[in-house]
């Protein structure tokens, strides 16, 4: 272990400012879950990503990127850094996420020693080695789904010096094998809670995940698991999201086409849209949908059912909005978006979800109040 690596750490354990975590963040080399390369944005095109590999770094520089508080990408669309030979366009596909972020995930599932943890999602193993040197190997199991990215965290995890439980497969099946478990932590996001999860999570154990939706919008679920099988809690203030389980991506977004369907007046600013909230609470309305933006417009497209809806600014004041297919979206959208105003318009944190073998829901305020059901 170099001087620098080691005063880095103590520089970025100061930095994010964890008191339970911090032994784990002056102790696990993240150089080490960096690899040989990772993607930097590309500056000047917006969705490119170039390459920038250890072996042309001089140590200062490669170790003062390891040791920022940021995410680093180490695969786009499959490629990981180290195979590739030229920049790359396209999402993300594993990360080294920032290790700030890493903390509050593990902060926010209240892991303590005497817990033993599934985590959905290896990752590079960066967040898997913080918890194995405070809660010791045995305590730790993380499933990874890609191959590539699976045998690549179990290198580095294993150099340096840690041996969890490592499993290659679908972390939306858990890991039975060794259930029950203390606490779940998933460090990608889902679109539903996989009923696998509470099965294997132990009576007042807890499943801490980003819920994620197709308009891009995600709010951070802290479940506790009941006696009878159900998990239940609220959404927390940190607006934190992970990369979407491969299974649960949108699917391709047709292309959007201007001023289809029946017009009518719009009750509600189509621009309110633009709050994550108010994005939030648009998707749980019609959780089938995407949105997007262009031309001074708001587009909702449901790809299965061909549904559409445009709204925007009308001249002489007031909104528009145009519908097309079977399904009213605008219809949706706007009373959702009003029974949340009517409440006060609170953040992600004034909601909660109910998981049950017979479905999902999202209600506001409490189990009691409006609310709505998620597509499980």
């Amino acid at each position: 272990m170099s001087d620098t690596a080691a005063t880095l750490r103590l520089e970025l354990a100061d930095k994010i400012g964890s008191v339970s975590w911090r032994k784990a963040l002056e102790t696990v080399p993240r150089e080490r879950f960096l690899g040989e390369a990772v993607y930097r944005p590309d500056k000047n095109r917006f969705g490119w990503w170039t390459p920038v590999r250890r072996a042309d770094a001089p140590e200062g520089a490669w170790l003062a990127l390891a040791y920022a508080n940021e995410t680093w990408p180490t695969q786009v669309e499959g490629l990981l850094a180290e195979d590739s030979t030229r920049p790359v366009s396209g999402y993300p596909s594993s990360s080294s996420t920032l290790p700030g972020l890493v903390v509050r995930m593990l902060e926010a599932a209240e892991i303590e020693e005497g817990n033993k943890v599934l985590e959905i999602g290896t990752g590079t193993g960066y967040s898997t080695a913080l918890m194995c040197q405070r809660l010791g190997n045995d305590a730790v199991f993380s499933i990874e789904y890609d191959p590539l990215v699976a045998a690549r965290a179990r290198d580095a995890i294993t150099g340096a010096g840690y041996a969890p439980t490592l499993v290659e497969g679908d972390g939306l099946r858990g890991y039975a094998e060794n259930a029950k478990y203390d606490r779940l932590i998933a460090t990608c996001s889902v679109r539903t809670i996989p009923r696998e999860w509470p099965q294997q999570i132990r009576v007042g154990g807890t499943i801490t995940a980003p819920l994620s939706g197709w308009m891009g919008e995600t709010a951070f679920a802290h479940l506790t698991v009941a006696d009878d099988g159900t998990a239940s809690g609220r959404f927390l203030e940190d607006d934190l999201s992970f990369m979407t389980a491969r299974s649960h991506l949108p699917p391709p977004r047709p292309p959007l086409v201007r001023g289809l369907g029946i017009a009518r007046e719009s009750r509600v600013d189509p621009s309110v849209l633009q709050d994550r909230t108010a994005l939030w609470v648009a998707q749980l309305a019609i959780p089938q949908a995407q949105v997007a933006w262009g031309d001074g417009a708001t587009f909702l497209v449901d790809a299965s059912t061909g549904s559409r809806a445009e709204a925007q600014p009308d001249p002489a004041g007031g909104w528009t909005v145009r519908q097309h297919g079977p399904l009213k979206l605008w219809d949706a959208v706007e009373k959702a978006i009003e029974t949340w105003q009517e409440a006060g318009s609170p953040h992600k944190s004034g909601f909660g979800l109910t998981v049950t073998r017979e479905g999902q829901r999202v209600w506001l305020g409490n189990p009691a109040g409006p609310n709505w059901s998620l597509p499980a």
